[in-house]
């Protein structure tokens, strides 16, 4: 392993501490997955996702200052996603990229994350899904591909501004409120078709509240996430967006 020094290849990150834990991809790169680390500091998070008995890892992580510190090259398989699914993908660790924000996360005393940190994310984000041409829709929160296990980044994670660089998919904004699935049933299996693995069930429905209406997440299914998700559907199948 190495030790920390400056990576003098990308302007956008600041230091570099080079993890053990990583391996070789089976997939090319295709999706971006953020996560929070739900840890007291950026440098226990770094010495956490560095220790090799700890075996997991990220490729960046991002403190609530803005410091951005790679840990695994991204040509590489970071150890940050777990048992996680996405659109087909079952080894999202191989084909996507894994950002960590420093962030005392729900157990820890949840609250808005800091806006020098989503200063930094964003230009690397930006970077990232321009070098790979990741989808929009392939910008996610683990708890988009993990949602039985994951909650992160959580309910705060500014989506929005996300969208206003055209890095993630916006929330839609024309609703027709009438309910276009018949049953529940019907729901999950659009859910599913969206990218969603459907085996946790509620669980599954607040991932989707959490990341698409997250001033009620319930797991509930109801008319308005319906509408959500039948217009996401619905931009996807006009090649609005992808």
């Amino acid at each position: 392993m190495a030790g920390a020094g400056a990576p003098g290849d990308d302007e956008l990150v600041h230091t570099e501490r080079l993890s053990p834990n990583f391996n070789d991809r089976k997939s090319p790169i295709s999706m971006l997955v953020v996560h929070y680390t739900e840890l007291e500091s950026a440098e226990v998070s770094i010495n956490r996702l560095c220790d090799p008995e700890a075996g997991v890892s990220a490729h960046y992580v991002i403190s609530e200052a803005g410091e951005v510190t790679r840990l695994v090259p991204e040509e590489k398989r970071a150890w940050h996603a777990g048992q996680s699914y996405w659109r087909g993908e079952k080894d999202v660790n191989s084909a996507s990229i894994g950002i960590e924000l420093q962030h005392p996360g729900h157990a820890l005393g949840y609250r808005e994350f800091a806006d020098a940190q989503i200063d930094a994310l964003i230009p690397l984000m930006a970077r990232i899904v321009k070098q790979y041409d990741i989808p929009r829709a392939n910008v996610v929160g683990h708890s988009d591909v993990a949602p039985e296990r994951k909650i992160d980044p959580g309910e705060l994670f500014p989506w929005d501004r996300i969208a206003e660089y055209e890095l993630c998919l916006a929330k839609p904004d024309k609703l027709d409120l009438g309910d276009p699935f018949d049953s529940d049933g019907a729901f999950y299996l659009a859910l599913e078709r969206f990218g969603y693995d459907i085996t946790g069930g509620t669980k599954t429905v607040e991932a989707f509240q959490r990341r698409w209406r997250p001033e009620l997440i319930d797991g509930r299914i109801d008319q308005q996430i319906g509408a959500i998700l039948f217009q996401l559907l619905l931009d996807r199948d006009r090649g609005i967006s992808r």
